[in-house]
């Protein structure tokens, strides 16, 4: 339908080590990721496309504990800025980039600013502690 080609779209997924395909390098088109376990391209009513990677605190490629999320999240940063930056996000420290475009969290080097770290970790954590207590 028509509005769902003005949707943005995201990726999704979530894998761990070097188990599964949504680890960087993320090497996927829409159209492989029809066909790859675990991944899929999604609509995003609010445009904004996350990626949080999870790990021991090295986040090195080598690391095996280390996770990493592919979504669409709820809203971006109240500037409207692309960025990336380490926050906390349920309970464990991680790096979180939020992105604009159609599947634009496939990229392994989303925009960093460190400049605007505190911002977005505070406007994370409203936005989680608001989603967690309704």
């Amino acid at each position: 339908s028509q509005a769902n080609a003005l949707l943005k779209r995201c990726y999704q997924c979530r894998s761990r080590g070097e188990l599964g395909s949504c680890k960087d390098p993320f090497t996927f088109n829409a159209t492989q990721a029809e066909n790859e376990r675990g991944v899929t391209a999604v609509p995003c009513a609010s445009g904004w496309c996350g990626k949080v990677i999870e790990g021991q605190g090295s986040f090195r490629e080598d690391d095996y504990d280390m996770a990493t999320q592919r979504m669409c999240v709820q809203r971006g940063p109240s500037d409207s800025e692309d960025r990336c930056a380490y926050t906390v996000y349920n309970y464990k420290k991680v790096y979180m980039c939020f992105c604009q475009g159609d599947l634009c969290n496939g990229a392994v080097n989303l925009r960093v600013s460190t400049g605007f770290l505190m911002a977005v970790a505070t406007l994370v954590s409203v936005l989680f502690t608001v989603v967690r207590f309704h």
